[in-house]
């Protein structure tokens, strides 16, 4: 399938398709219940748990542009992560990369100290992890490319073949990317996970999540999963998150515009230690970036000179960036992952993560990017990083390890 075709499909899929009064857009279906034909004949829904409408045309929209089978809509994007650990039985093994989202490695050993399945963690970015996962043998392999936060990509392609030749599922997060800018069902992945909260949404403004699966059989087990635990996501939801999907592409093409600019001038800052953006071409995953990705996305992330108080003072003297949690709407947003996203994984896990006091992240949007560039530059300049000793501002900062932690 062509970008030009994924183009098509998101704006068009379920356009004009109402038979009774021929709107173009959708009409929205709130009704938790649906009328029965005749005596034990159902129509197509019967229920808003089980079927809706405007659930079903995103799930067919997100189906196509990742080219999949099936496609199944949940509340929210930890409820897919979730629906995907119903394929597990309490002996089963569930591997999972070393540097996986916070809220997702929180939710995997939580659910393995229930005694509901087991993990292992590895570092599926080096080779002798495809050995490990021959000899694990696990019912599921967990990938997560690129990475949250740290940008690493995961060879698709060799995780895959490791993972069948064993007989393992294998599922992927494609939640930094979306379906514009990666398949990794086109690589042989079983299930592709979302949080269409983020890029597919785009606008801040509703919760969700989607499961994609390769094979209509598995689709069909995830979706009576989905159905018998209720996590399946609302009409009003669904039919939101499809309007921000009809945008997909050109946004994308200015958040990587915005996030390459960004990032080729934090590289030539002396304020920063390190740059993570595998659009460079000093990023060490380049080349494989450009092999199984159709851009580098508008995610960038960096490490500040430096300690904490310095991360916190440049946090806050920024005015065009938003210190807050989530990705992918239009309005650039900044986090700091140790005490904000990936608060919910012990301190010993996230720095083996790579997760630190200095590493910043930043989801760019399509703001002019000029604004952008001069705003981080004028925080610099102001808090002129590394020179700083403990200030009220990074005590400000410190948050409580109860903190919610979010996408």
């Amino acid at each position: 399938m062509s970008q030009s075709n994924k183009s098509t499909i998101a704006v068009r899929n379920g356009i004009d398709a109402d038979k009774h009064h021929g709107a173009v857009v959708p009409p929205l279906y709130l009704s938790t219940t649906y009328s029965f034909a005749d005596f034990d004949k159902k129509r197509d829904y019967d229920y808003g748990r089980s079927g809706n409408p405007n659930r079903d045309i995103l799930a067919d929209t997100l189906m196509q542009l990742e080219g999949g089978e099936k496609g199944i809509i949940t509340a929210t994007g930890m409820a897919a992560v979730h629906l995907v650990t119903q394929l597990l039985n309490h002996d089963d093994t569930l591997v999972i990369p070393h540097d996986c989202y916070g809220g997702s490695y929180r939710l995997f050993t939580s659910l393995e100290k229930r005694g509901l399945l087991k993990v292992v963690v590895l570092d599926l970015t080096k080779p002798e992890s495809l050995e490990q996962i021959a000899e694990i043998a696990p019912k599921v392999v967990w990938i997560e490319t690129p990475s949250n936060p740290i940008l690493r990509l995961t060879d698709i392609e060799a995780v895959v073949k490791a993972a069948h030749g064993c007989g393992a599922l294998v599922a992927a997060d494609n939640t930094f990317l979306s379906p514009a800018l990666q398949n990794p069902i086109a690589f042989g992945v079983d299930i592709v996970v979302h949080s269409t909260t983020k890029f597919i949404n785009g606008h801040s403004d509703v919760v969700g999540g989607a499961v994609i699966a390769r094979t209509k059989e598995l689709g069909e087990e995830l979706a009576w999963w989905a159905n018998n635990i209720g996590i399946t996501g609302s009409p009003f939801d669904s039919y939101l998150t499809l309007r921000g999907l009809r945008t997909l592409k050109v946004r994308l093409k200015q958040h990587e515009q915005n996030a390459l600019a960004i990032a080729k001038y934090l590289e030539a800052s002396p304020f920063v230690e390190q740059v993570y953006y595998p659009g460079l071409a000093s990023h060490p995953q380049h080349e494989l970036a450009k092999k199984q990705q159709h851009g580098f996305g508008g995610m960038v992330s960096f490490d500040i000179k430096g300690g904490l108080q310095d991360s916190a003072a440049f946090l806050t003297s920024l005015t065009q960036f938003s210190l807050a949690e989530s990705l992918g709407g239009v309005e650039s947003l900044i986090c700091h992952p140790a005490t904000m996203t990936h608060a919910g994984m012990d301190a010993q896990a996230r720095l083996e993560a790579g997760v630190g006091d200095t590493l910043i992240r930043i989801s760019v949007g399509i703001e002019d990017v000029e604004d952008l560039l001069n705003d981080i530059e004028q925080a610099f300049k102001k808090i002129q990083p590394g020179n700083q000793g403990d200030s009220d501002s990074a005590k400000d900062f410190k948050l409580s390890p109860a903190h919610t932690v979010l996408w």
